[in-house]
């Protein structure tokens, strides 16, 4: 898996998110502290009751090991926690976490009088596996290959401290596994062991990386394109947008009238937020009714309907968003009547029909568009609304190919830009919005 490109962006997100492992680092060295004493105030005699002077001498070295890696976990959590700690400090940690096992092991050698040999005796070599542990954790891979490097060779260092030097003390068989060959096994398997979860903690890093860069680039796209195409441009399937297709989709226009009036009686805030509502109700409108919105053009919106293999419920779909539209933009006038705000008059025209659908421009500004003669009838009904004094208006051709009931004719007359006439529809009441009709 190769590396990926450095992007500020993401590597902020990534710097955040060690911090945060660092944080749970801390809170799990302190309890892992509190675990050990907890259990050595258990299990250990009283001082008073140990005999043997190596023992006594070892108890307070343990209970001083603990108490250091409390205190140590406790300032690195006070750290975070009042913003004084930063990233770079990570590595200082990290690599503190592995001398203190160092430590800890030749501190209980030169307690003991016992050379090199005797090192993966004591308790403190336990606690490799915490360190390598709380490496992968923090989630830097490079962090984590440093702390592996520095334990290996602390280590290392302590078992070739007078190595051998054991050799033939008793004739019990315990000696001989603790001869050079058998320490330097298990140096090799925690070397092993270390290099095996830098490589995890790579890779997952990789995929963190790519899952977030994807996320990112599907965000952005969906600035300017329907978020159903995103995945396919991401994917990198740009070219195949752009060639395009002609496809049966139903085409939806919503404008508010009167707007340019309206908004003059309005300020800066007022009018953003007007706008900022309309879009809330129809994004929640047209997704009820599994259409696509193309764009919003300040208080207007284009929206598409297209089911390609289905284009019967396409053209119903688009049916039904336009009489729900209308009965929340009513609702949505009534509530502002109600709070002393002017009403609001929306006009919708829908038409069912073939389109050239694709996407125009380059990666630096793309827009998806339909082109076509659905797109401009479409937009003449929205613009006729108001003249037949009807706030919602479909074409024939729609109802026709939803087969739908509850639409009356209204009209019949030419459009601009179009020969012969047109069959224009109009809901009966509330017709057209009875789940009965709707197709499953």
């Amino acid at each position: 898996m190769n590396a990926p490109t450095e992007k500020p962006e993401i590597e902020a997100l990534l710097c955040d998110a060690e911090v945060e492992a660092e944080r749970l680092v801390s809170i799990a060295r302190t309890a892992v502290a509190l675990g050990l004493l907890t259990f050595f105030a258990i299990a250990f005699p009283p001082i008073e009751e140990v005999e043997h002077a190596v023992l006594i001498r070892q108890g307070y070295a343990a209970l001083a090991t603990m108490l250091a890696y409390l205190l140590i976990g406790v300032l690195i959590w006070l750290a975070i926690r009042t913003r004084m700690f930063h990233r770079r400090m990570i590595w200082p940690a990290a690599v503190a976490d592995s001398l203190f096992v160092v430590f800890s092991m030749k501190a209980s050698m030169d307690n003991t009088y016992l050379s090199g040999d005797a090192v993966f005796v004591f308790p403190s070599v336990w606690l490799v596996p915490l360190v390598l542990s709380f490496g992968v954790l923090r989630g830097n891979p490079r962090v984590l290959a440093v702390s592996v490097g520095v334990l290996v060779a602390g280590i290392a260092i302590i078992v070739a401290a007078d190595a051998g030097a054991i050799k033939g003390q008793g004739d019990s068989v315990i000696w001989l596994f603790l001869g050079p060959p058998p320490n330097v096994m298990r140096l090799i398997m925690i070397a092993l062991a270390g290099v095996i979860l830098v490589v995890a903690a790579r890779r997952t890093r990789l995929l963190l990386f790519q899952s977030i860069d994807a996320t990112i680039r599907n965000v952005n796209l969906t600035r300017y394109l329907p978020a159903e195409l995103a995945p396919q441009l991401a994917a990198g399937r740009l070219e195949d947008l752009r060639e395009g297709q002609r496809e049966e989709i139903a085409v939806l226009f919503i404008d508010i009238r009167g707007f340019t009036q309206l908004s003059e009686t309005m300020t800066p805030r007022e009018v953003s937020d007007f706008v900022t509502e309309f879009r809330r109700l129809v994004a929640r409108v047209v997704e009820d009714n599994d259409g696509v919105i193309d764009k919003f053009m300040g208080d207007a919106a284009i929206v598409l309907f297209t089911e390609p293999d289905r284009p019967q419920q396409a053209a119903m779909n688009g049916l039904n968003c336009a009489v729900a539209l209308n009965a929340t933009m009513q609702e949505w006038s009534t509530a502002r009547t109600r709070s002393h705000n002017a009403p609001v008059d929306a006009g919708i025209g829908l038409h069912f029909g073939a389109v050239f659908s694709g996407v125009v421009g380059d990666e630096t500004r793309l827009e998806y568009s339909v082109f076509g003669d659905t797109v401009n009838v479409a937009a003449r009904l929205q613009e006729m609304s108001k003249q037949l004094r009807s706030p919602v208006l479909a074409s024939g051709e729609t109802v026709n190919a939803a087969d739908a009931t509850g639409w009356h004719q209204i009209a019949q007359t030419p459009l601009r830009g179009r020969q012969g006439p047109t069959d224009i529809m109009a809901p009966n009441g509330k017709a057209g919005s009875d789940p009965e009709k709707r197709l499953q």
